[in-house]
């Protein structure tokens, strides 16, 4: 059984600031607020949550449904 990572480096495409956050083990995060510019992240389209579109890693869900990969 793979690992599950929960932390993920979250870069914004505005900025290109970055942020190092713990992801929720079972849930999406559907918003982030960049804490430089303060632009509001949302995933892109065909992506659950921040963390698949901007993130280092994808979100724990994800994770989980790549386990058999």
């Amino acid at each position: 059984m793979k690992n599950i990572i929960y932390e993920s480096t979250i870069k914004c495409p505005n900025c290109g600031f970055e942020k190092l956050l713990i992801m929720p083990e079972d849930a999406c995060m559907h918003f982030y607020e960049c804490e430089n510019c303060k632009q509001l992240l949302k995933p892109l389209k065909g992506d659950c949550c921040v963390f698949c579109s901007y993130g280092s890693v994808v979100c724990p869900p994800k994770q989980k449904e790549n386990k058999g990969c």
